[in-house]
């Protein structure tokens, strides 16, 4: 049976971390689709479409990864790309508890998708696109934590 999963998230921007996720997705799943939401709430720092082009970038190695961006509930979203899965990452026991929320809330609105959880390697679980966008910010280096093309797209953004 082939399975398609999703990959949501925000991605503002996609780490080494996030690209591990995908990296550990594709050996389980037939196809990833690593789902970029507009989230207009959460402010982000790069477009939809910029965030969609770093991650294209970052995956291109991945043969059977897309990109697509989405503004709709994930679980439509899933549904209309039939995905039988959703992939969240897990960093630190602090992310269960609202991963947790949101898996149950999902599997309410579609009892038919499934939500599995993939930690990161170890060096990339305490990287948080947050804290890479306040390093580059203030000038820090990233170059550790994301893909020169995230890394050379952040500079501009920051000076």
């Amino acid at each position: 049976m082939k399975i398609t999963a999703i990959y949501p998230g925000t991605f503002d921007p996609i780490t080494n971390g996030h690209a591990d996720i995908v990296k550990r997705a594709t050996q389980l799943f037939a196809h990833v689709i690593v789902a970029v939401a507009a989230n207009p709430k959460k402010s982000p720092t790069f477009t939809l479409e910029q965030r969609i082009e770093l991650a294209q970038i970052v995956l291109k190695d991945f043969n059977q990864v897309t990109v697509q961006g989405f503004e709709s509930l994930l679980v439509d979203f899933a549904k209309q790309n039939q995905a039988q899965v959703i992939v969240r990452g897990l960093r630190a026991v602090s992310d269960f508890e609202y991963e947790f929320q949101l898996a149950n809330m999902n599997r309410t609105l579609n009892s038919e998708i499934e939500t599995l959880f993939l930690t990161p390697i170890t060096q990339y679980t305490y990287i948080s696109s947050s804290l890479i966008k306040e390093i580059a910010a203030l000038g820090g280096w990233v170059g550790d934590f994301v893909h020169p093309a995230v890394g050379a797209a952040l500079m501009r953004k920051t000076r």
